[in-house]
């Protein structure tokens, strides 16, 4: 039991903390305790919790439901010797209790041992009338192992003997969805709606995996019978407006974000997406309008930023372009993406060397794209660093080998500085495996392209 303001199972509490106050030992029965302290761990006051089973076993010595809200604390607080020694004593006066069982796994599981926390609870599970809780402590053992089919087994059981266990329900999904099971996903939840044809959640859920198979007209209708069972749903009109802009549907996405307006706080993602609509119906008034309003809502969101950024990108004013990406940087420095943009506007400004950083740092942030390669070696090339441009290129074989771009890039660089054997390997490399890029000699090393032993190559293998 736990107590509300509005109870009069409160009054034991009001006793208890005008006590505190003071200082004059009150009587409570063990059964007001349990209650008093069941109060503060839920709240997690934990200090209120201690003060409460300390005064409770001075009262009640006895008893083991207090000594046991003891153990639980023990545990919270990592004193696990303690609290594995105090459970041993507890097991010997009253071997049939089962939270002495749930207490002793949680034990297990702190230490790791998941697989004994298990066998616990399981040996548990024959000493009570209401497995429930049990069945799904045992689901987040396996969880911790990630041993997910037994895990999924576990939380059906929680979800057969309570079909409003909606927590379940999501661990059972979350279990499908990471075996890559989303067709038996879909017909699970079938079957519960079967029996729950009212339930959001399970429509919510049933919706999301048919947007993963891109089944989106079986994905929209799901979506609507969630919002048909709770009309209030904020998730399910996010998500049907996802489908609606896969279907293409823009204008009717733009309602169904709209609605969630409506019926919370105004929500970033839904602005962001209402702007994204508008410029695909290429309403760039519009579009500007709500890509300003999801910075204004949330300025810690980089994704609002990188909108703005390529809204105007696109519209070629690379200089406001660039305010709104260093905005989104300051924010987010340790994102490929952004960074990636810096350098595109930056380049299209002219500001090579900010550019070619921008590109290092995109490379050292994991995204490993050819033309992120291409790209900082052509600014290294045209900064006048043919060493760094090497060194890089030569980094880009690692990941494309055979790409004749990169090759060609390299006998180029090679013969500038007159290293003419390792000029001569990369430039044949490149005709063997594409004679097509052939081109990029004489553009980017018009020089070169013009030496007796370059042309006499080109004209043998051409």
């Amino acid at each position: 039991m736990d107590f509300s303001p509005e109870d009069n199972n409160n009054l034991p509490l009001t006793k208890f903390e005008s006590m505190l106050k003071t200082n004059h030992v009150l009587f409570f029965d063990s059964e007001e305790f349990e209650n008093i302290i069941h109060h503060y761990l839920n709240q997690g006051k934990i200090a209120l919790a201690k003060k409460a089973i300390k005064l409770s076993l001075d009262q009640h010595p006895s008893s083991v439901n207090l000594k046991l809200f003891k153990v639980e604390v023990m545990v919270f607080e990592d004193k696990l010797d303690e609290a594995d020694e105090m459970l041993n004593e507890l097991h010997l006066l009253d071997p049939t209790n089962e939270e002495i069982y749930i207490q002793k796994a949680n034990i297990f599981s702190k230490r790791d041992d998941h697989h004994q926390a298990i066998k616990v609870l399981k040996t548990a599970i024959s000493l009570t009338d209401d497995a429930v809780d049990l069945y799904s402590l045992i689901g987040m053992e396996y969880l911790f192992l990630d041993e997910y089919e037994d895990a999924k087994t576990y939380f059906m059981k929680c979800l057969e003997e309570d079909q409003t266990d909606f927590s379940s329900l999501y661990n059972i999904i979350y279990c499908f969805e990471f075996l890559n099971q989303f067709e038996d996903a879909i017909s699970y939840l079938n079957m519960f709606l079967d029996a729950n044809p009212y339930c959001e959640v399970a429509w919510h859920q049933l919706g999301k995996q048919y947007l993963v198979l891109k089944d989106y007209n079986k994905a929209l209708a799901a979506f609507d019978f969630a919002i048909i069972s709770d009309d209030t749903f904020v998730g399910a009109y996010l998500e049907r407006g996802k489908v609606l802009e896969k279907l293409k549907r823009y204008q009717d996405a733009i309602e169904s974000y709209t609605i969630t307006l409506t019926l919370d706080d105004p929500s970033a993602f839904a602005l962001l997406r209402i702007g994204n609509c508008y410029e695909k119906l290429k309403k760039n008034d519009l579009a500007l309008q709500f890509y300003s309003k999801v910075t204004r809502e949330d300025p810690s969101l980089d994704k609002g930023w990188i909108a703005l950024t390529r809204f105007f990108y696109k519209k070629k004013d690379y200089n406001k372009a660039l305010s709104y990406i260093n905005s989104a940087l300051n924010i987010n420095s340790e994102n490929a993406t952004i960074w990636k943009l810096y350098s595109q506007i930056n380049q299209r400004l002219k500001f090579y060397e900010e550019a070619e950083k921008g590109f290092k740092k995109t490379l050292e942030l994991g995204n490993y794209e050819l033309n992120t390669w291409l790209s900082r070696g052509d600014l290294l090339i045209k900064l006048g660093e043919p060493e760094a441009a090497i060194f890089n290129f030569e980094q880009a074989v690692d990941f494309y080998p055979d790409n004749a771009e990169l090759e060609y890039r390299l006998a180029g660089l090679f013969f500038s500085l007159n290293e003419n054997n390792k000029g001569i390997f990369y430039l044949k490399n490149g005709l063997k495996h594409n004679e097509d890029y052939a081109f990029i000699i004489e553009e980017l090393f018009p020089d070169v392209a013009n030496k007796i032993l370059v042309k006499n190559i080109l004209k043998t293998n051409l």
